[in-house]
């Protein structure tokens, strides 16, 4: 059997495509779910991750939202938080199906905009096991606020337009997810465009856009509200100098729970998806499951 699956899995009427990496052992080891940030896909570093896991002894389930990537849905580049946690909802449960895998011992990793989902389905299914999340969202007022006035305000209008244009059933109005300084996006920073769009392998088809209405949903998702409700042990992996989700924000959501472990690192927001900071990030993600769900 190879290590890698090519394997899709229901998520409402539509179904996500995912990769399903399997160990070669004896007994059902622990899988670890991996999802990304906003309007990202699968091929976009979370195989490097997958293959780090997958040599310690973990199963690991790599999925794409729908409307994104390799999934269903219609239309696409449409990013909705409330649908992507049902997402995540569905992967668990496929996960726990599997005949090779221990239903017992499912580890949730989400990175960015997934790394606040993550908080969120861990907080609704008390059954998971750990929950390892980096760089991550957990404050959409404290991001709009990392974003500069004027990019606030052209977004503002990209995502009005779009949410008119929802109601009368139009195709939606996109909005660039990363772009330079001053451009109309929704990550300006000097690092966002060079560090989002890097991330992406030679050959794969990627648009960087998405619906632009998940701008004010986003501003209302404060995911790291749920870190007091999640029974699991947790691990932050913070960059310090993050300019997607700022620090501070994440670091005071992180002091709600003595179950959480917290790493800092040095890096901006994109630095932890390669050379040293991924390097660091991934043996410390390592080190805490094998602590607490070892394989």
């Amino acid at each position: 059997m190879p290590d890698r699956l090519d394997v899709r899995f229901p998520a409402g009427e539509q179904q996500c495509a995912a990769w399903l990496y399997l160990p070669e052992r004896s007994s059902p080891p622990p899988v670890v779910i991996l999802g990304h940030g906003l309007g990202a896909v699968r091929q976009m570093r979370l195989d490097a991750y997958a293959e780090r896991f997958l040599a310690a002894g973990y199963a690991c389930l790599v999925f794409d939202y729908r409307h994104l990537g390799d999934s269903d849905g219609e239309p696409r580049q449409l990013v909705d938080i409330n649908e992507q946690l049902a997402d995540w909802a569905s992967a668990i449960a496929y996960a726990r199906s599997r005949p090779e895998l221990d239903p017992n011992r499912v580890v949730l990793w989400g990175s960015s905009f997934g790394g606040g989902h993550v908080l969120v389905a861990a907080a609704r299914d008390q059954g998971v096991a750990a929950v390892v999340s980096q760089c991550l969202f957990t404050d959409g007022p404290a991001s709009a606020l990392a974003m500069s006035p004027a990019a606030l305000v052209k977004v503002a209008v990209r995502t009005v337009r779009d949410l008119i244009g929802s109601l009368l059933r139009r195709p939606p109005v996109m909005v660039a997810v990363a772009g330079r300084p001053g451009s109309t996006a929704l990550l300006t920073a000097p690092d966002a465009l060079p560090g989002y769009l890097g991330l992406v392998p030679d050959g794969v088809q990627f648009r960087n856009e998405v619906a632009a209405r998940l701008a004010l949903h986003s501003l209302r998702y404060r995911p790291g509200r749920s870190v007091s409700r999640i029974a699991c042990p947790v691990l932050f992996c913070v960059c310090e100098h993050d300019s997607v989700a700022p620090s501070k924000a994440t670091l005071r959501h992180a002091r709600r729970s003595p179950r959480v472990e917290v790493r800092l690192y040095p890096l901006g927001h994109f630095d932890i998806y390669s050379g040293d900071g991924f390097e660091r990030a991934v043996a410390d993600q390592i080190a805490f499951l094998a602590r607490h769900v070892p394989a």
